[in-house]
C-alpha cells in the first residue's frame, strides 16, 4: 500500500523514524503550512511526506539516501530480482558498495540501496568509516517489496534534496524547519562522517540563529536540555518508542524533547 490517510508512505524502513511524531508537528506546522519546509536530517521521509508542503527543502548527509530520493523523483522502478536469500543479499550489499565508492550507475545503486534497507537486520541504514554499507541480512520469513514508485514522482519532483553538512544549507527568513540529528548517544555510525557532540552543539547555534520556526527533536539528556534551554528554545516532553530491539518485548519508551523557537 502507498499511501495512508491521503499521504504516501515512506518508501523505506527507517530506524528511529519520526511518523509518530507526526500529529505533535501537524499542530505546529497548521500555522506555517504555507512556507518552506527545511529538514536538515530528512531520514526516512516520513515527516515531509505527512506535511505535504508544497515547497522543501531536504538534506541528509548520507549520499545513498539522497540518491535514493533523486531517483524517485524521476520515476524510480526497479526491475532487479528481488530475492529474500543470504546468498543474494551478500551478492547485492558487494555490487552497492563498490557502485557506492565509485559513485557510478545512480539508478541501480538506488534499487540496491532499497533492496538492502528491506532486506537487511531491522532496516538499519549503517555505513562504516570507509563508506561501505555493512548491515548484516535481517533473515524475515518473508518480505514485501514494492517495485514501482512511480506514485512518488510528482511530489518528490516538486522538492529539493541536498546531500551536505546542515550549515551549508541556504535558509529564508521564514522557513519552517525541522531538524531530527541523530539522539545524543553512543551511536553506531549512520554516516561515514558520524555525529559528535561538538556537532549537537554546532546545530544548536545554527538553529537558534534562525528567524523562523523551528523545531527540534533528541533525546532528552541533560546536556541537550541545558543547551537549549541556553539558546532560548522552550522544551517539550514526550515519549517515543525505542524502534530496535532484538526482542520486540525488551523496547520501550525513550524520553525525547521537543525544543521549540519562533512561534
Amino acid at each position: 500500500m502507498t499511501t495512508v490517510n491521503g499521504s504516501l508512505r515512506p518508501p523505506l524502513k527507517w530506524a528511529g523514524g519520526k511518523r509518530w511524531l507526526v500529529p505533535r508537528l501537524l499542530k505546529l506546522w497548521s500555522a506555517a503550512s504555507q512556507q518552506r519546509l527545511v529538514e536538515p536530517f530528512c531520514g526516512g521521509l516520513s515527516v515531509a511526506l505527512a506535511l505535504q508542503p508544497n515547497q522543501a527543502l531536504l538534506n541528509d548527509i548520507n549520499p545513498a539516501l539522497i540518491n535514493f530520493y533523486q531517483q524517485l523523483s524521476k520515476g524510480l522502478s526497479i526491475d532487479l530480482p528481488l530475492e529474500n536469500d543470504i546468498d543474494c543479499y551478500y551478492r547485492y550489499r558487494q555490487e552497492f558498495n563498490d557502485l557506492n565508492q565509485q559513485q557510478a550507475s545512480a539508478t541501480r545503486a538506488a534499487q540496491l540501496f532499497y533492496y538492502l534497507n528491506r532486506t537487511g537486520y531491522n532496516g538499519l541504514c549503517r555505513f562504516n568509516k570507509s563508506g561501505d554499507f555493512n548491515v548484516p541480512f535481517g533473515r524475515y520469513k518473508s518480505i514485501h517489496y514494492q517495485t514501482d514508485f512511480l506514485a512518488y514522482r510528482e511530489q518528490l519532483s516538486a522538492w529539493e534534496f541536498f546531500n551536505t553538512d546542515f550549515e551549508q544549507l541556504v535558509l529564508q527568513p521564514d522557513d519552517f524547519v525541522y531538524a531530527d540529528p541523530p539522539y545524543d548517544v553512543p551511536f553506531t555510525q549512520y554516516a561515514r562522517q558520524g555525529f559528535n557532540w561538538e556537532d549537537q552543539e554546532r546545530l544548536a547555534v545554527w538553529l537558534s540563529q534562525h528567524q523562523g520556526p523551528v523545531v527540534l527533536s533528541n533525546q532528552a539528556t541533560d546536556r541537550i536540555k541545558k543547551l537549549y534551554r541556553q539558546l532560548g528554545f522552550k522544551l517539550r516532553f514526550v515519549d517515543a518508542p525505542r524502534s530496535i530491539s532484538c526482542k520486540g518485548n525488551q523496547r520501550r519508551a525513550v524520553r525525547e524533547v521537543l525544543a521549540i523557537r519562533g512561534f
